[in-house]
């Protein structure tokens, strides 16, 4: 990462690289849930990953003690996730994720509100012109669902939040030691909703073990995971979130072509057209900073 340049469309390219590979986390995590609850799969995920970061910090360095942005950092993720599995327990997939796709829109808002980050009308269009796409993709009925609807709400609310808490940390210190213990409350906020899951939920939150060839699956969703926040944590060091925000939207694009390697799920033509949205505006948000970049340095004495 040292060789990468430290300017925003180098952060947009790291960010993309993440969001690109994110929804094989989805695809580990699927064939994990045939056999164990979407609680317990979550939770060898973050434990997964934090052996391996554990690793990596005693053989490369960059110690540094858990601070409160750690602990909100993996308690806004852990409730992320917590809130998504509540969603599909009576929602589809697909109607779930098209709610939590207002993501963006949350965390464009959220860095004008709290980070004083500068919006213009143009990054809000392409957000808005993104969500429309995903919107297309995913073709929601959420009318059917009724209060059901509002738990991808919550999840975009908690992950939008994480997504501000990294851009934060990312700032200073040492982005493995950051990963590290944000995974570690992860683990902790999980491991306890797990353990003490009341009557009614055991499976959503059922405790199980991995056999056999599971633990290969699980050891390369731990080791995806670290990759996939380390390109995030870097691209938001870089840039910031709510220039990032529409990028996200390309997890539709990957998740598309997973879905359909690995599970033979072909894309219809609304999906297609809804992709073609989805790129158009991630190009866009691009092409504009590049823009912006040259006018900054032609005015630059």
């Amino acid at each position: 990462m040292r060789a990468v340049p430290d300017t925003p469309q180098a952060g947009l390219v790291l960010v993309t690289v993440g969001f690109l590979i994110a929804p094989g986390l989805d695809v580990f995590a699927k064939l994990l849930t045939a056999n164990h609850t979407p609680g317990m799969v979550g939770l060898l995920r973050f434990s997964t990953a934090s052996l391996i970061l554990l690793c990596l910090l005693t053989v490369l360095g960059g110690w540094s003690r858990p601070s409160r942005g750690h602990l909100v950092g993996g308690l806004f993720l852990g409730l992320a996730l917590i809130s998504i599995n509540a969603a599909l327990e009576v929602m589809p997939i697909a109607n779930a994720l098209a709610i939590f796709f207002v993501e963006p829109l949350v965390l464009t808002a959220l860095s004008a509100l709290i980070l004083k980050e500068r919006i213009g009308w143009r990054r809000i269009a392409a957000v808005a012109v993104g969500l429309i796409g995903a919107m297309v993709v995913l073709r929601p009925n959420l009318a059917e669902y009724g209060p059901a609807a509002a738990w991808p709400l919550v999840t975009a609310l908690c992950f939008a939040c994480y997504m501000l808490v990294t851009r934060v940390m990312t700032l200073g210190g040492h982005l493995l030691a950051l990963q590290f213990w944000t995974s570690c409350a992860a683990v902790m906020v999980i491991g306890t909703m797990v353990l003490l899951a009341p009557a009614g939920v055991e499976h959503l939150l059922a405790p199980s073990w991995p056999t056999g060839s599971e633990w290969t699956l699980v050891l390369a969703m731990g080791a995806l995971g670290v990759v996939g926040h380390q390109t995030l944590a870097h691209g938001l060091k870089r840039a910031e979130a709510s220039l990032i925000a529409p990028m996200q939207y390309l997890e539709i694009v990957s998740g598309t072509l997973f879905g359909w390697w690995v599970f033979s799920d072909f894309p219809d033509f609304w999906t297609w057209v809804g992709t073609g949205i989805i790129v158009s505006s991630g190009i866009y948000v691009l092409h504009r900073e590049q823009q912006l970049g040259r006018k900054r340095e032609r005015s630059a004495p």
